[in-house]
This record gives C-alpha cells, sequence and structure tokens, in this order.
C-alpha cells in the first residue's frame, strides 16, 4: 500500500523561498528603527529640522504616533513573512507601501533618514511582489 501523504498547507512549517526571507528581514529591520524614530518625534527631539512651509506639516509628536504604528505594521508584517502566514505577503506589501507613502511626506523633516529607508522599502515591495514560480513549476 503506498505512503499517502497529504501536501502541507502554507503556513504551516513549508519552505519560504528566498525574496520573501529577505523582504521579511528588511522588515524586521525597518519595523524597529522607524519605531526608534517613533519614540524621538514623539519626544520631540531636536533631531529633526521643521519647516514652516510644508504642504504636509504636522506636529513632531503626530509624526512620532504615525511612525510609532507604521512601525509595528512593519514589524507584524515581517514576523509573518517569517513565519510564512497566508497574509504575511499582503500585509508586507501594504506596510511597505505606506511606509513609502509617509516617507516621502517625512523628507523634508530628516531627509538623511527618509530617503535611504523610501529606498529600503521599495526593496521590500520589490521582493514581494515579483513573480513566483514553486519548485513543480506550479505558480
Amino acid at each position: 500500500m503506498p505512503n499517502k501523504t497529504t501536501p502541507e498547507p502554507k503556513g504551516s512549517g513549508a519552505k519560504i523561498d528566498g525574496a520573501s526571507q529577505v523582504a521579511g528581514a528588511l522588515l524586521m529591520l525597518s519595523g524597529p528603527l522607524s519605531i526608534l524614530v517613533g519614540a524621538s518625534g514623539i519626544a520631540e527631539d531636536n533631531l529633526f529640522a521643521v519647516s514652516t512651509r510644508y504642504a504636509y506639516r504636522f506636529d513632531l509628536t503626530t509624526w512620532g504616533v504615525i511612525h510609532l504604528v507604521v512601525g509595528v505594521a512593519l514589524v507584524v508584517a515581517g514576523l509573518a513573512i517569517l513565519m510564512n502566514k497566508s497574509w504575511g505577503r499582503g500585509a508586507g506589501v501594504a506596510a511597505a507601501g505606506i511606509s513609502l507613502i509617509t516617507q516621502f511626506m517625512f523628507v523634508p523633516y530628516y531627509p538623511a533618514w527618509a530617503i535611504p529607508v523610501m529606498a529600503l522599502d521599495l526593496v521590500i515591495l520589490f521582493a514581494l511582489t515579483r513573480f513566483h514560480v514553486g519548485a513543480g513549476g506550479d505558480l
């Protein structure tokens, strides 16, 4: 009698591909860094330049809370991807996209921070949205 095994459902310990591992690791890097910037903004640190003529001008505390929430979302998405949860890739794309938009709006406050994080978000988005072909030719 042949050994009949059922395929493991996705998210139950099956291996994830290299690009997803990289994206998960980068999300786990970007998330805590955003949390630290958020904490610095909430503390109204003098690290940031405050512009008076900017369309997206918010109070530094508001920017701190935004970065804190986005950072937590990045960490949760990174953990989900590394744990191979079915919703992880979608959450990672959403969190990285939101992070990209918020970093773009944050450029006048701290360009030396926002521009590299925008590049990191683009790498994450590329890794998560690329066309993926399984080992057996399955999509």
